[in-house]
């Protein structure tokens, strides 16, 4: 009998019938989520800009440089050229190869000591995975994040740091900062993934099921799941956006001489500014390209996985 595999991108993912051994299955499974991301990354530029913009402002005193998905890519692609578009890409995949690695592997152990046919037990162990591959893959997104918020001065939203590229950026945090400044803002990115792999492990079984018994789609199709997917992100986006928002602020915000953040002193603090400063909606900047990115992401990442254990069982099979 076959084994459960954990889930990528913190989705149920869809059994095949595919023997492949454990630790060739999370790397599959990491692999396929940097696949998907190379597609969505540019809705994570988006997302990141509109997260910074007006920081610690009221609304209506700043210039409001993106506004909604599409103005807002059109004038990215505007400013930074096409390739703006797929800033911070390779800290992107580092990131995602990273977090999803370890995500896997952690769950895996849950499955194999029985922890996941436990009450709330999938939630949980995916939650549990979810936070220790945010933390061992913080550095990765912190970088990204840097990169993504970089722009021409008359665009720029947020602190600029001014990187010359990904190995430019580790290399100037860590001589400035230390060991310990590559995980800067990790205690915003812990519970952003923790809440969004709980809600959707949560809520995308039942919403394809849901899909499933209203036959919008031949059985078996894949909208099935996508259409599963759009609609559990709608729960997700709502649940994770203010973590989201809060961990890209404590990300990018500049340090002084000590490593400290100039803006926030950490999670509650962030929390409390952008409330008090930006209003409570604040913490929702950037909710429609971070909806838009989660569905098909999950789904991408599905497909990609699904494909690339295909792949390798005709490899085993062909002595490769």
């Amino acid at each position: 009998m076959e084994r459960a595999r954990p889930p990528p991108a913190a989705a149920v993912p869809i059994p095949v019938p595919v023997p492949i051994p454990p630790h060739v299955d999370l790397v599959l499974g990491a692999a396929s989520c940097c696949l998907a991301c190379v597609f969505t990354n540019p809705l994570e530029v988006v997302k990141t800009r509109l997260q910074l913009q007006g920081e610690l402002r009221p609304r209506g005193t700043y210039r409001r440089h993106y506004r909604g998905v599409l103005r807002a890519l059109g004038a990215v692609r505007r400013a930074d050229g096409l390739r703006g578009l797929q800033k911070g890409l390779a800290a992107g995949l580092l990131y995602q190869g990273l977090m999803n690695g370890v995500r896997f592997y952690c769950y895996s152990h849950a499955e194999d000591r029985g922890l996941t046919q436990q009450p709330g037990g999938t939630v949980a162990a995916g939650a549990i995975a979810g936070a220790l591959g945010a933390f061992v893959g913080s550095p990765a997104y912190l970088v990204k994040t840097h990169l993504q918020a970089q722009t021409v001065a008359a665009m720029a939203v947020g602190h600029q740091h001014k990187h010359q590229g990904v190995s430019n950026a580790f290399e100037t945090i860590y001589r400035k900062q230390g060991l310990v400044g590559l995980w800067r803002g990790v205690n915003g990115a812990v519970p952003r993934v923790m809440v969004g792999s709980a809600v959707q492990l949560a809520t995308f079984a039942s919403a394809k099921e849901w899909v499933e018994k209203l036959q919008w789609f031949k059985e078996g199709s894949w909208m099935v799941a996508l259409a599963g997917g759009m609609i559990s992100s709608v729960a997700v986006a709502v649940a994770m956006t203010p973590f989201d928002v809060v961990s890209t602020r404590l990300y990018n915000q500049p340090v002084d001489e000590r490593g400290m953040g100039k803006h926030y002193r950490g999670l509650l603090d962030c929390f409390v500014q952008i409330s008090r400063k930006e209003g409570v909606l604040a913490l929702y900047k950037g909710i429609g390209p971070a909806y838009l990115r989660l569905g098909p992401h999950t789904i991408l990442s599905l497909l990609f996985w699904d494909e690339l254990r295909k792949l390798t069982y005709r490899h085993q099979q062909h002595g490769v």
